[in-house]
């Protein structure tokens, strides 16, 4: 028997959201990946890297995939269930997570790592992160791109016409060369998502809370029931996410 829109909005609000780890979708939602491969291109740098720092970490789950840690190992993250997580998975591995507000300043010394890491951080400092890299040191980051996941937030929040130019590459990559950056790579990809059921959009939005700002299924209960039907009667809501590349070094 079919699940009903209240036991499929039951489920997924009672579902953990700590962390970065996205399996709960598996079979509900998918996502294209990026061509390039961010993790495995991140962890060949981590392999040669003296020290390194992991801005906003999550969960630290996409860090605990790398094969070698550097000798020296930092993460920093905001949110506590996410600390606690991830001090849980990277400290066996030798790794120290510090907890730090996602504001300037990071909590290290002028030219502490000659890589700096990211996955999809919620804020880009690039004064901060050129002043703790070594001259010659990498900043390797995957960014959220333009426009990402924008059929589900104007579905949501109506039209955002001034909000679908933020966090575009050109954009991100004049900020980190006014840092004192030289961007050495770059590129872009719009990759297809589908969600399946309207549990999946449920979990998905308390996840990853930048793309409805506030969201309760108490407060969008009307338009979570007419997108339930949607689904139901012409199947999949399809979506875009948007991803950058960017590597960018200290001369």
């Amino acid at each position: 028997m079919d699940r009903t829109f209240d036991d499929l909005l039951a489920e997924a609000e009672a579902a953990p959201v700590a962390g970065w780890d996205f399996s709960w979708l598996a079979g509900r939602a998918t996502e294209q990946r990026p061509s390039w491969g961010y993790q495995r291109a991140m962890s060949a740098r981590l392999a040669s890297a003296t020290a390194a720092l992991d801005i906003q970490t999550g969960g630290g789950e996409v860090l605990a995939e790398a094969a070698v840690f550097p000798p020296t190992m930092v993460a920093t993250e905001s949110w506590p269930p996410n600390i606690a997580k991830a001090t849980a998975l990277l400290h066996p591995r030798g790794a120290v997570v510090v907890a730090d507000p996602d504001e300037p300043p990071l909590p290290f010394a002028d030219a502490a790592f000659d890589l700096v890491t990211s996955r999809h951080p919620a804020t880009v400092h690039w004064h901060e992160i050129a002043r703790v890299l070594r001259p010659g040191g990498t900043y390797f980051a995957q960014h959220v791109g333009p426009a990402s996941v924008f059929e589900l937030v104007e579905y949501f929040l109506g039209p955002q016409p001034e909000a679908r130019r933020e966090r575009h590459p050109d954009d991100e990559a004049a900020a980190a060369r006014a840092a004192g950056l030289e961007v050495v790579d770059q590129r872009h990809e719009r990759l297809r998502m589908e969600f399946h059921d309207i549990g999946a959009i449920v979990y998905f939005l308390r996840k990853v809370i930048w793309i409805v700002p506030g969201f309760t299924v108490d407060s969008h209960r009307t338009r979570l029931h007419t997108l339930h039907n949607l689904i139901e009667q012409q199947g999949p809501f399809l979506a875009h996410s948007s991803r950058t590349l960017i590597e960018a070094r200290k001369p």
